[in-house]
């Protein structure tokens, strides 16, 4: 729930989510054009600049929230990094220090991607989430299976800590063996709970009609064109600072002069044809002296 009072509490509440959205939308795709992994980070510290700086979101909050896609991101990284082959019928797993090169690029475009979500859950609430998904024609069924989910989630951390509450208050974590059933307890207790919930929610919305579809009022935003503009020329310019820093994609459109090997080459090569023109002229003025003059 605290994602959900950040984005309630920021500066940027009132900002349409469809200009957040194509802001976002073009932050990942400069994460994806960054062939490099520095420019990737330098992407993900702007970001995470732009959502701390910008939108007012305490460092301690912003790091709370980041910690477990980080968490999951760094044990992907590290199991990246261990290769297992079939050796006489059996497994064999080792180290591969060879594929830190391509585990530093992957772990740090899904770093810049995660920091663009992040700003985006941040500022945005759910509300104004769902309500741009349903203009953009997404399934009915999985706006309301997230609702349902998100509103769940609420009901039952709620409860699961007026659960917690009283049974310290009862020394149910006196020691560890009172720790372990208390909390075997707690959760018995949740999964009725949630069971028993859900049956609930489902009679009351029964009672109430329930069409298979759940309706909310949205908020307006009636400067959302020039906010989508704004956002669209802030990101486009993400994007090619991106592609600019990044060489590689713009030596495949043909953008950029080689350098290297294909620099060498391409010197050779017209080396060899001003050769050849010359070789041609001076046939032609030895077969044809009259010509020169």
């Amino acid at each position: 729930m605290s994602i959900e009072r950040l984005a309630y509490a920021g500066p940027w509440r009132a900002v349409a989510p469809s200009a957040k959205a194509l802001f976002t939308g073009c932050a990942m795709g400069a994460a994806w054009l960054a062939s490099s992994p520095w420019v990737a980070l330098g992407l993900a510290a702007l970001m995470a600049a732009v959502t701390v700086g910008g939108a007012r979101i305490p460092l301690r909050a912003y790091v709370r929230v980041a910690r477990a896609p980080l968490g999951f991101l760094a044990m992907s990284c590290l199991s990246m990094l261990v290769s297992v082959t079939p050796v006489d019928g059996t497994l064999s797993w080792r180290l591969a220090p060879e594929m830190a090169p391509q585990v530093f690029m992957v772990a740090a475009r899904a770093l810049s991607l995660c920091t663009a979500l992040l700003w985006l859950v941040l500022t945005t609430p759910l509300g104004d989430l769902l309500a741009l998904m349903r203009q953009m024609r997404m399934p009915a069924v999985l706006l309301d299976l997230m609702v349902v989910a998100y509103r769940m989630q609420a009901v039952l951390a709620e409860a699961f800590s007026d659960g917690v509450t009283a049974q310290r208050a009862r020394l149910g974590y006196g020691g560890r063996r009172q720790a372990l059933r208390a909390m075997a307890l707690l959760i018995s207790q949740m999964a009725v709970q949630c069971w028993m919930r859900a049956t609930a929610l489902q009679a009351a919305a029964d009672a109430r009609n329930f069409d298979g579809q759940l309706r909310f009022l949205s908020a307006d935003f009636p400067q959302w064109r020039r906010q989508c503009l704004t956002a669209g020329a802030c990101g486009l310019t993400l994007m090619l600072v991106a592609a600019l820093a990044s060489p590689d994609h713009l030596d495949g459109l043909g953008l950029m002069a080689p350098s290297g090997g294909n620099g060498q080459a391409l010197q050779a090569t017209t080396a060899n044809t001003s050769i050849a023109a010359n070789a041609a002229t001076a046939a032609t003025v030895v077969a044809n002296p009259g010509a020169a003059a």
